[in-house]
């Protein structure tokens, strides 16, 4: 189906396509070629980072981090029921097990209050994912681990130009896992990036990402000769794809500021349904500044989240849900831990309405949405679009 407001769209602001053509016709187009190293200098540079490794998706940087904290069999690390499945499986993929936790009912990160219950002799790790561009209670969260001596890594996949209390997002943990997804709000594709924010942890980064081989130091006149030094795989990508990335990164104000007038048209459009109890509207507290990647809304119950999406459908209007928790997934059931009961991540998971939100979108895209939004509950609740403005 052809939709008139689609839920996402890949922008493309010019430079993107001059890069790729200076790429393809330097005849390097393998990895860490000159535009993968742009694109490191740029985001260590931006965001201040010891160093940036860009890799073939944040599914990737993930997969490296579990082997950077040394996860083994039995090892426990904590993390959030309501993200991605990634998060997970570069866990499990190392033989450790999730501990499942609740997630906060305003922003759907990780409950810092339930997080000190969850640790035991075993775990190794919290592992936090930033939803939708919104920090988690990182100060907190930093001073639990300390005190067990634990290391913590970011899922920050949705979390690029975003800051906590003036912190970039990923750079605030040992380590941090971003996105380049094309969902995400800069992107090539497929792609994402490490950020090793603990020095030491850096040389077996490189290591990891390049097959277990120290070819990086190689290739620096480090060593004289690489060869296979650690375990690892192939996490590096193509300089094509860094040559797309190039361009966005260097568009990143432009991009957010554009997402930043869309969310804000559907949170004002939207905020008396919100007042007058009908839906939940997203929360960014006082000490986060998000970098606007996705707008949801929480309907009363499931039927109703349904409904909703379905008669957006019929307007021409994309719109979608996500995630079903890992937890109550079969391979979650087999392999996780629940730390408690899970009441705030089963509800938002039964109700989150996710809106269109992309760099080609017009306020009058976004206020088409609301009025069908307004509409559908003027027609659910039988009364006139009038009563929620009083």
């Amino acid at each position: 189906m052809r939709y008139r407001i689609p839920f996402n769209r890949t922008c493309v602001l010019g430079s993107e396509l001059e890069y790729v053509g200076q790429a393809i016709t330097s005849r390097h187009i393998c990895g860490d070629g000159p535009f993968t190293k742009r694109c490191e200098q740029h985001l260590q540079q931006r965001f201040a980072l010891g160093r940036a490794l860009l890799t073939t998706s944040c599914t990737s940087a993930l997969e490296i981090a579990g082997l950077l904290c040394d996860l083994k069999a039995g090892d426990e690390v904590i993390m959030p029921s309501f993200t991605f499945v990634s998060t997970a499986n570069a866990i499990a993929l190392r033989g450790a097990v999730p501990v499942f936790v609740d997630i906060r009912p305003d922003t759907l990160n990780l409950d810092e209050s339930l997080v000190e219950a969850a640790v035991t002799p075993r775990t190794r790790a919290i592992w936090v994912v930033h939803y939708g561009g919104v920090a988690c209670a990182m100060d907190e969260i930093i001073a639990i681990a300390r005190r067990h001596g634990l290391l913590v890594v970011e899922d920050a996949a949705q979390g690029v130009f975003a800051r906590y209390k003036g912190r970039w997002l990923g750079t605030i943990g040992a380590l941090g896992c971003v996105s380049f997804h094309e969902t995400k709000n800069f992107s090539c594709g497929e792609g994402g990036a490490l950020f090793v924010n603990d020095p030491e942890m850096v040389k077996r980064a490189e290591i990891i990402r390049e097959k277990g081989t120290n070819r990086s130091q190689f290739l620096r006149g480090q060593v004289d000769k690489y060869t296979w030094v650690d375990v690892g795989s192939s996490y590096v990508p193509s300089d094509i794809l860094a040559a797309f990335l190039l361009g966005q990164l260097e568009a990143m104000e432009n991009i957010t500021d554009r997402r930043r007038q869309i969310h804000e048209t559907y949170a004002v459009g939207l905020r008396p349904l919100a007042d007058g109890g009908l839906l939940q509207l997203p929360s960014i507290p006082e000490e986060c500044a998000s970098n606007y990647h996705m707008f949801f809304i929480l309907t009363q119950d499931i039927e109703v989240r349904t409904s909703l999406i379905q008669h957006l459908r019929e307007a021409g209007i994309q719109a979608t849900f996500h995630y079903v928790p890992l937890h109550s997934s079969p391979v979650g059931e087999r392999l996780g831990i629940r730390s408690g009961t899970l009441p705030v991540t089963e509800s938002a998971a039964s109700r989150l309405v996710r809106l269109p939100l992309h760099y080609d979108m017009s306020r009058q895209d976004a206020s088409d949405v609301v009025t069908e939004i307004l509409r559908f509950y003027r027609r659910d609740t039988g009364a006139g679009l009038s009563e929620f403005f009083t």
